[in-house]
């Protein structure tokens, strides 16, 4: 699969189908945490293709999957799952997990869900993230996990949370990170997994009810908003109340420690803030 990553990223660019949004960043730390904080330079073609797409297909809302852009495929997953470049990628290589029919990002995940991720995770060292709900900062209705390869942050730890997790102590198989003082919960997961991607995903989905539950978040319909963090080795689920603090949004990224400001005024409001403060603002708090 990183072969054809590799190859269908050159391809996407060469085509002009990829279309990379270029960012600074700096660290900014917090509770021994150091957080990485990218300043992106131009959304502004991103918001000109969504501009486009509403009215091309006015009344309706925009699948970007149904069709997907041809030379943006990378590879068929599963029966259930298709691969896709992201095309307004920050990151290099982000990678999408879609589902083949049509499905809402709220809708709760499957076990065809765990086990595409499970494959693509052994092809893949990555961190494994889902979006579910707009206030939790998803951007397409059509469901989708997304995958970055590790290391997230230029230099340092792979993840920024890295130094946090090895606080973790866990109780009836779930922990909680001390200084996230907000509603999450996190499990562990066995790497040789990736060995076996239907037994991972069946043990996986397990997992994801448990920290569902952990969290009072309904397991048997709909789900309230959440995020959801996952790697070979461990998964966490964070509750959200809203999609931004003031002018700053957070998707699941945010609670891996890596945040996105549109500008430097935004970059200094982190910094203001904290970004401990914004994730405990964007997140349920604890009762």
């Amino acid at each position: 699969m990183w072969h054809k990553v590799l190859q269908q990223t050159e391809y996407a660019h060469s085509k002009g189908a990829l279309q990379p949004i270029s960012t600074n960043y700096e660290f900014v730390e917090e509770s021994g945490i150091r957080f990485l904080v990218r300043v992106v330079s131009n959304l502004e073609r991103k918001h000109q293709a969504k501009q486009q797409n509403a009215n091309v297909i006015k009344g309706k809302d925009f699948n970007p999957f149904l069709p997907y852009e041809q030379d943006l495929f990378v590879t068929d997953i599963s029966d259930t799952h298709i691969c896709l470049l992201n095309k307004f990628n920050i990151v290099d290589h982000h990678l999408l997990l879609v589902t083949r029919q049509f499905e809402e990002q709220e809708s709760l995940l499957t076990q065809q869900d765990f086990e595409a991720m499970w494959i693509t995770l052994a092809e893949i060292d990555g961190l494994v993230f889902y979006n579910s709900g707009q206030a939790a900062g998803a951007s397409q209705r059509h469901k989708h996990l997304q995958i970055i390869p590790l290391p997230l942050t230029p230099e340092g730890a792979s993840i920024p949370i890295e130094v946090a997790l090895k606080s973790i102590e866990f109780k009836d198989g779930v922990g909680r990170i001390p200084s996230f003082q907000f509603k999450h919960a996190i499990a562990q997961l066995d790497p040789t997994w990736v060995n076996s991607p239907l037994q991972g995903a069946s043990a996986t989905l397990d997992c994801y009810h448990t920290l569902l539950s952990y969290l009072n978040l309904p397991v048997n319909s709909k789900p309230a908003p959440y995020n959801l963090l996952a790697t070979r080795e461990w998964m966490m689920i964070i509750a959200r109340s809203q999609e931004r603090f003031q002018s700053i949004s957070i998707n699941s990224l945010g609670f891996a420690g890596a945040l996105l400001v549109r500008n430097e005024e935004q970059l200094q409001l982190v910094k203001e803030l904290s970004p401990l403060t914004i994730l405990k603002n964007v997140a349920v708090t604890e009762e």
